[in-house]
């Protein structure tokens, strides 16, 4: 953050150390009108399993608006800005309702002393589930000014007043006419309304344009400030003694060499051993003067027998879906077909590692930390150093990429205790080998599908099992009379110890990647093996109509033509619904069989996410997910062995370059008559099967795992 001398609030979320309770922002904030409401911004979020032990809302009422006596709007929200642009498209709602200029809005986001609780910021909830909040408070808050215009300008109601830009004014005689700021003007209104409608969708102004995004500037011009940038007066720079690999333990260090250095401090706590310095490059110096010797872990598994261990060692299937019966499909069907897909460990690999500042002054913990989970977190600092949660402050500025990676935050407890101990505000940044190591990675996973048809091609049986990777989207969207569904293990905990050799979590659309691929490439193969073009037989088994609609306007705007696989053009589709929206993607590529390469040449992709608050963001979004999902597809894969992380940096470890971009085009279904759903994950799904077809189309070859690196592709040209 950065201090805006338009905003008062900005500067106290910014600026203020040593934080403030709500009651005592209020007493700094001064005038204004508050809108306090009690709405559970989680009531729209259908999926409790993802909330363990959320805590309840308070009774009392919570405030997300803020109308300041110069008129303008500030609006706090728990979610942070990872880049994804919810700073412009929650404030364009905001604005909306309120009648005010977009400009007037003000964000304070992800701090935990100011905003209300939030679970984090991920899985594409940010608008689909504050949206409707803030939208309700906003309506409530303009509701209530309407009310007061009424009283000052001494009308009968409020059915004459018009609002634009803040200002009321009477239908009749223009020249009856207040400001907000007027109307709060030396006051602190404090009110409730219950049951304000919120706009209809014929009537908004600023949803589903497209404005500069309020981060734009700051982060072009090298402004904006992340928690990197955050250094109070006497920060330490900490380097922390990491092992060999995951499961090794420390036998012997010596520091001696490094503690002669002048103002270097070594610290040991419990199992940390770190060295911190006035300057970042002594305290690298520092670190690389420690000897030290590990013992290694027990030997277990590498990225090649990982598929059979995670097979022996994964818990008991669990029922997802089940329709029909197994039995009888098997009795219908003429040709069963029987495949195994999987996928490897994947990092995020985002541009900011993760970094974290922490202070300690008055009896009260300041952590500045980029993170996905500012309010989880603040309980695993105030658990760490024995705080109480209300004296622990969270404030997390701009994030630089998450992608699920930053919802763990090992850095902010690290900076912590180490500022806990030093008594001097201790910094905490990691190398990039340091966050491939420490990285929770997309876990690999095992699919195992059974599926039968008629003579007449119709699919009657699908037996589908998932392993390690999760449930989310594993649910049959085709139309199969007898399926069934299975999920064992998978990426949000719970599994047994020891099924993978490091940690895992969420990683752009968790579990749904690793299930689109294999449902995907499942259909193109029955399609395949029937001589049947892949969209026919797709929409002879495709009944709903979003999903079609998706589907169709892809393959058109792409110039689709039917031709049963291989064709030799190199050009596939792949279908995908995540987080409410429903996406349809075309691509086209060229390979070259010698070097086993792969160009995605062109990539058309179509999405129904209901409303669309800013058509450039959601197409930012989308152009972001399919260049990021050409990585997992093509290249993104972590080495390891016997608990060591091989892949260490972008040597060896690839993600998309410029050079591999192709031309992207999206399309954005007009449907606004459906409640926003998720836009930033549901193009990265189709990436992986969208690529598999394609490059079977062009070469008659079928890969079956991911990333689709040029070794595989050579071996499986070579098995025909």
């Amino acid at each position: 953050m950065h201090r805006d001398e338009r905003n008062e609030v900005v500067e106290i979320a910014a600026d203020m150390a040593t934080g403030v309770s709500r009651r005592e922002f209020f007493q700094l904030a001064g005038t204004g009108l508050f809108i306090f409401f009690a709405t559970d911004p989680m009531a729209a979020f259908q999926e409790p399993s993802r909330l363990p032990g959320r805590p309840s809302y308070p009774t009392d009422f919570n405030a997300y608006l803020r109308i300041g006596g110069d008129s303008r709007v500030t609006c706090f929200v728990g979610k942070v800005e990872l880049g994804q642009g919810s700073k412009t498209a929650l404030a364009q709602l905001v604005a909306d309702e309120l009648d005010v200029s977009l400009d007037s809005v003000d964000m304070v986001m992800g701090d935990t002393d100011l905003c209300p609780w939030d679970m984090g910021t991920f899985g594409s909830l940010t608008i689909r589930q504050f949206g409707p909040v803030l939208r309700g408070a906003a309506a409530e808050a303009r509701a209530v000014l309407l009310q007061m215009s009424a009283d000052y300008l001494h009308l009968p109601s409020v059915e004459q007043l018009r609002v634009k830009d803040g200002v009321v004014t009477c239908a009749q005689d223009e020249h009856k006419t207040v400001s907000y700021a007027k109307l709060v003007e030396g006051k602190r209104i404090e009110r409730h309304l219950d049951k304000v409608p919120v706009k209809a969708v014929s009537a908004f102004t600023v949803i589903g344009k497209a404005p500069r995004r309020k981060d734009a500037l700051e982060k072009v011009t090298g402004r904006a400030r992340y928690a990197g940038d955050m250094t109070p007066p006497g920060t330490l720079h900490a380097r922390i003694l990491r092992p060999p690999a995951h499961g090794a333990t420390v036998k012997e260090f010596d520091t001696a060499v490094a503690e002669k250095i002048p103002g270097v401090r070594v610290i040991r706590d419990g199992e940390m051993i770190a060295v911190l310095h006035e300057q970042p490059d002594i305290a690298d110096r520092a670190l690389g003067l420690i000897r030290a010797r590990f013992e290694p872990p027990q030997p277990s598994e590498d990225d090649r027998t990982i598929f059979d261990h995670l097979l022996k060692a994964a818990p008991p299937l669990q029922m997802v879906d089940e329709k029909g019966s197994l039995a009888e499909g098997e009795k219908l069907a003429t040709r069963v077909v029987e495949e195994t897909y999987l996928n490897s460990y994947v990092a995020h690999a985002a541009m900011e590692t993760h970094s974290a500042v922490a202070a300690i002054e008055g009896g009260k913990l300041t952590v500045w930390a980029s993170t996905q989970t500012p309010f989880p977190v603040r309980q695993q600092l105030a658990q760490a150093v024995g705080f109480t949660p209300e004296n622990v402050r969270v404030i997390t500025p701009y994030v630089g990429g998450g992608f699920g990676g930053k919802s763990a935050s090992r850095q902010a407890v690290e900076a912590a205790r180490l500022a806990k101990i030093t008594g001097k505000p201790v910094q905490v940044v990691w190398d990039r080998a340091e966050e491939f190591f420490y990285d929770t990675f997309r876990p690999a996973a095992v699919v195992k599908i059974r599926s039968g048809q008629n003579d007449a091609g119709k699919l009657l049986l699908w037996d589908y099992r998932v392993y390690c990777a999760g449930e989310r989207e594993a649910r049959q969207f085709y139309d199969i009379p007898h399926q069934r569904t299975q999920s064992a293990g998978g990426w949000g905990g719970g599994n047994p110890p020891g099924l993978h050799p490091f940690a895992v979590g969420p990683w752009r659309a968790p579990s749904v990647n690793t299930n689109t691929f294999a449902r995907e490439s499942h259909i193109d193969i029955l399609a395949s093996k029937l001589g049947r073009d892949p969209l026919e037989f797709r929409l002879a088994h495709l009944s709903h109509p979003r999903m079609r609609r998706v589907l169709l306007a892809a393959t058109n705007q792409f110039g689709w033509k039917p031709a049963p696989g291989p064709s030799g053009r190199g050009v596939g589709l792949a279908c995908a619904t995540d987080v409410g929206t429903y996406v349809a993607t075309v691509a086209e590529v060229a390979v070259n069989k010698s070097t086993g390469n792969v160009e995605v040449k062109r990539v058309v992709c179509a999405q129904d996410q209901g409303v669309t608050v800013n058509p450039d963001g959601s197409r930012q979004q989308m152009e972001g997910s399919m260049t990021m999902g050409m990585g997992y597809a093509l290249a993104e894969e972590v080495h390891f062995k016997d608990g060591a992380v091989l892949d260490r940096n972008f040597d060896t470890y690839q993600i998309p370059r410029f050079s591999w971009l192709p031309r992207i085009e999206t399309i954005l279904i007009e449907n606004p008559e459906t409640p926003a759903s998720g836009c930033g994950e549901p193009p990265i799904t189709t990436m992986g099967a969208v690529v598999a077809n394609a490059i079977f189309d062009a070469t008659g070859a079928r890969l079956r795992q991911l990333p689709m690196t040029p070794a595989r592709l050579k071996a499986a040209l070579r098995q025909g």
